[in-house]
């Protein structure tokens, strides 16, 4: 039987419009450039607005060069450039059915926009099947591919992450393999902690620590399912008829194994909880928590519409009453990127798995209706977003509507072909100037 109680942890952050969900406070600027500002500040809960006059709006755009690697390295020797030396190293991780190829235009891009110490490596273990093995097995893979670049490539000491619908929870469950507490001695340490006596664990606020030894930066997500696809809209695809939403679940299974089960959180035993809800907590099944709060920042990228994959609450991790209907005008320079969010920490007593949530998966997994289907996967995405709230998120709204193909939206978002998709070439241009800016900037905080 799960412990009730999973995590706590918090961090800070910034963004053009602070959400009003914590402390009953709201402020909203006019976007204009990446986030709106012309230098980073970190916020706490308590708010000083008197110095709001003093900040300046400009654009910020960053062209410069970087290094790009893609593949197997299991017969490659040293990556490190004697030329270049890169120091900070950006993990690509693509989502379901996918492949490596499916970055060529992002990694193109970040190479032109980036500077030289950024070694762009686009993960190629989890390619096309392999995505349904779970993603728990996807997550594993994925680790043991990053201590391989970062074993052979010594001049490392950061390390970010892009990742794209499902392997957005690769990414989640790969930085809790890969993570480790700071310690005193300052050297680099491929060994993971763990909770050692099988409780879950609080993370005390501001401990940080690195992942495969090294510093984590960024953490990006590109319509990702966070808060899984059960549930009212969640898949979009489905066009929310009850019908469908009933019988997606056992079919996901069948056609998705292990994977489908996960996303319709019905692994595992009644009692225990599903891995997505697991992944927001640190239990005896990693850090999860502290390896996300570990990096200076975690911005989500959502599609608020047409995307049939994926939908907005759940890439945005957003309760269906935070859904603000978006502006219609996208931000200067960025294309179809119609708004920012920033959502401070929200303290919480979740996530939670009481006796009820359990009776109700049992349901779900045995008998499922309507009824038992709404209530089950109500419980659950509210314990998820208590869980993951509780470390601050930058949160990218992104809208094709007026695309040429909207309804390639959830291609769109990473241009996964430059001729179809190209409609996303603005949000690959924000996403590759918040990388640039956590790396350029001396005044972010590093307890975000």
């Amino acid at each position: 039987m799960a412990t009730p109680s999973l995590i706590q942890a918090a961090g800070y952050g910034y963004s053009p419009r602070i959400s009003s969900n914590c402390n009953n406070f709201s402020f909203r600027t006019v976007s204009f450039g990446l986030f709106g500002f012309s230098s980073s500040f970190c916020f706490s809960h308590n708010l000083n607005f008197s110095s709001v006059t003093n900040w300046k709006l400009h654009g910020f755009r960053a062209q410069a060069m970087s290094t790009t690697t893609q593949g197997n390295f299991a017969s490659s020797g040293s990556i490190a450039n004697e030329e270049n030396d890169p120091d900070h190293l950006v993990v690509l991780v693509h989502g379901i059915l996918a492949s490596p190829s499916d970055w060529t235009y992002v990694e193109v891009e970040l190479k032109r926009r980036l500077g030289r110490n950024f070694l762009i490596y686009a993960s190629s273990c989890n390619s096309y099947t392999k995505t349904f093995a779970g993603i728990d097995g996807a997550g594993k893979r994925l680790a043991d591919e990053v201590l391989q670049v970062v074993k052979k490539t010594e001049s490392l000491k950061r390390i970010s992450f892009l990742a794209h619908s499902l392997g957005g929870l690769f990414a989640r469950y790969a930085i809790a393999v890969l993570y480790s507490e700071n310690d005193t001695s300052g050297t680099r340490s491929n060994n993971v902690t763990d909770s050692s006596d099988g409780n879950l664990q609080t993370p005390s606020l501001l401990r940080r620590g690195t992942l495969a030894g090294l510093e984590p930066v960024s953490f990006i997500t590109l319509a990702t399912p966070h808060l899984g696809v059960r549930g009212r809209k969640q898949f979009p695809f489905l066009l929310g008829v009850p019908i469908l939403e009933k019988l997606a679940p056992p079919i996901a299974q069948f056609l998705f194994l292990r994977t489908g089960k996960q996303l319709y959180l019905t692994d595992g035993k009644p009692s225990r909880p599903p891995l997505l809800l697991r992944m927001t907590s640190d239990c005896e099944d990693g850090k999860f928590i502290s390896a996300l709060g570990a990096f200076r920042c975690r911005i989500a990228y959502a599609n608020v519409s047409y995307d049939h994959m994926v939908g907005w609450r759940t890439s945005s991790i957003r309760r269906e009453k935070e859904l603000v209907k978006p502006p219609l005008r996208s931000l200067d320079g960025y294309k179809h990127v119609v708004d920012v969010e920033y959502c401070p920490p929200v303290s919480s007593d979740g996530p939670n798995f009481p006796p009820e949530a359990a009776k109700a998966k049992e349901a779900a997994q045995n008998a499922p209706d309507l009824q038992n289907t709404v209530e089950y996967h109500e419980l659950m995405e509210e314990e998820m977003i208590q869980g993951l709230q509780k470390l601050g998120w930058i949160k990218v709204d992104v809208s094709f509507h007026s695309a040429l193909w909207p309804f390639f939206a959830h291609n769109n978002i990473h241009v996964k072909n430059e001729w179809l998709h190209n409609a996303g070439a603005g949000v690959v241009a924000h996403v590759a100037d918040s990388l640039k800016r956590q790396e350029s900037s001396s005044f972010i905080s590093s307890t975000l």
